[in-house]
């Protein structure tokens, strides 16, 4: 198996909270969920060739209560 790096993420606490649900719900821990979707997120730009939008630097919206 390849050798993974480790990077140092910030993430804002809402967003953590928002992963480590949606990590809980898919039996993933955070770091588990966050490489998943990152991966998600390579394998749909390779199919599309689409690059990220402009808004890539606005803070996302969460629906969460």
């Amino acid at each position: 198996m390849a050798e993974k790096k480790q990077v140092p993420l910030r993430l804002s606490a809402k967003l953590y909270d928002t992963i480590a649900a949606w990590a809980e719900d898919d039996f993933r821990s955070v770091n588990g969920q966050i490489e998943y979707l990152l991966t998600e997120c390579v394998k749909q730009r390779k199919k599309d060739g689409k690059y990220v939008g402009q808004q890539i630097d606005e803070e996302p919206e969460f629906d969460i209560k």
